[in-house]
């Protein structure tokens, strides 16, 4: 079985054609997996400083209030200590 030169000239390019294409799609794929672990990396970071600065807001909040208590029994105190 012989392979007309004039077909093997027309797939030949066709191959190419679709090897070219399919190595395209495969490096872009890669690479868009690439970025995208990137930008899960960089999500990660930022979510945790997103926790950390709510905690941190939350033990200020909590410093904040143990600030006033501790005003409104000094200023107490200084009442009780002028009175008696």
């Amino acid at each position: 079985m012989t392979i007309d030169p004039a077909l093997l000239a027309a797939l030949l390019p066709v191959l190419g054609s679709a090897l070219g294409a399919f190595a395209g799609i495969v490096i872009n794929t890669r690479l868009t997996t690439y970025r995208i672990e990137q930008l899960e990396k960089k999500v990660d970071k930022h979510n945790t400083v997103v926790e950390r600065t709510y905690n941190l807001e939350e033990r200020l909040e909590v410093q904040q209030e143990q600030i006033r208590v501790a005003n409104h029994r000094i200023a107490d105190l200084e009442q009780q200590a002028r009175q008696g």
